[in-house]
């Protein structure tokens, strides 16, 4: 197991090529073979009005700016719902902000309806932010808003909000947001449900290298305590901050593609006890996302039939399937394609 100390020296003294190669042999004993996963999913927001007030975000608006705020009625989810599935896809990834007035009940419903319209969907929904907002909204334990969430449609919990896991970070960021502790328990109390959870880090910003690797050490540590059996976090998903016209634009430098391909290979070595890591071409583009997979990544993620927040912020790439594949066999790999749980799903 990698140390904090010896992770940072690999992360800034060992060449990119050394790196890769080290990330590339540990990719092969978790994911053996010539295969690259890739999926096809929409990610539909919820609402915009948001209360954290993260510096990163164009995307979320304050509760009292009534004429930009929305909140994505039924029949709208029911449009996007069957052109996903026309399209190959049955996951819904779900999420919006931290509203100030939706609690259990609201989200609860609105899982259930979708789940009543169509039960062959997969909702991939919220994130540790909102479900301990909504906890606190409810005065309820992170398990028991869980558990209600789940018996109403929830499949799995994506790793949303993470950021950095550290607070100097965290209170400087999204100020409203609530904490790493928070984060990291209900992550806990999902696995300890036996939900179908990833982990992610969105790096570039206020934080420093060492704080990107306590992160990682932070999720290695959690996907260690859980239940023999379990599911846990199925996937690790990096990015770099998107800042275009936001309130960090301008504060760092932009991630270089060798910074992102080196975080890649740090990921894979260090979190040892998490199968899947996957590349973000949304946000670093086809090429280097390409070069990744030669650097412990074994998955390119979706297709993302939809996207707003991230590209609110700069990300402008796009692919489709064929696309997808493409980039896969160009890189030197087969692709396939798969569900949220890791799962052969039939083209």
């Amino acid at each position: 197991m990698i140390a904090e100390d010896e992770a940072l020296f690999l992360y800034e003294q060992v060449p990119v090529n050394e790196l890769m190669t080290l990330a590339d042999a540990s990719r092969q004993q978790h994911v053996p073979g010539n295969g690259v996963s890739w999926q096809i999913d929409r990610n539909v927001n919820i609402t915009n009005a948001c209360i954290s007030g993260c510096l990163f975000c164009n995307f979320h608006c304050k509760p009292h700016q009534t004429e930009k705020l929305f909140t994505t009625a039924i029949d709208d989810y029911c449009r996007k719902i069957d052109e996903l599935f026309s399209l190959g896809g049955n996951q819904l990834l779900l999420q919006g902000g931290l509203h100030p007035k939706y609690g259990l009940d609201f989200y609860s419903e609105l899982f259930r309806t979708l789940k009543q319209r169509y039960p062959a969907l997969k909702l991939h929904a919220l994130g540790p932010p909102e479900v301990a907002h909504i906890a606190r909204l409810s005065h309820l334990s992170y398990r028991e808003v869980l558990v209600q969430l789940r018996d109403a449609g929830l499949d799995s919990l994506p790793g949303a909000g993470a950021e950095i896991l550290v607070d100097r970070v965290r209170t400087q960021l999204s100020p409203g947001k609530p904490d790493a502790q928070a984060w990291l328990e209900v992550m806990r109390e999902a696995h300890r449900l036996n939900m179908p959870t990833s982990a992610t880090m969105v790096f570039g910003h206020l934080e420093t290298k060492r704080e990107r690797i306590q992160h990682l050490i932070k999720i290695r540590t959690l996907q260690h305590e859980k239940p023999e059996g379990v599911h846990g976090f199925l996937s690790f998903i990096c990015w770099p901050m998107q800042s275009q016209g936001t309130q960090l634009e301008g504060k760092a430098p932009p991630v270089s593609a060798v910074e992102y391909i080196k975080t890649i290979a740090v990921s894979r070595l260090v979190l040892d006890n998490i199968t899947n890591i996957q590349a973000s071409w949304l946000t670093v583009g086809r090429e280097t996302a390409q070069v990744c997979l030669h650097a412990g990544a074994n998955d390119l993620g979706s297709i993302m039939i939809e996207e707003n927040v991230v590209s609110a912020a700069g990300a402008k790439h796009r692919m489709d399937a064929a696309d997808m594949q493409a980039a896969i066999r160009e890189a030197g790999y087969e692709p396939w394609l798969r569900n949220q749980l890791f799962q052969r799903v039939e083209t």
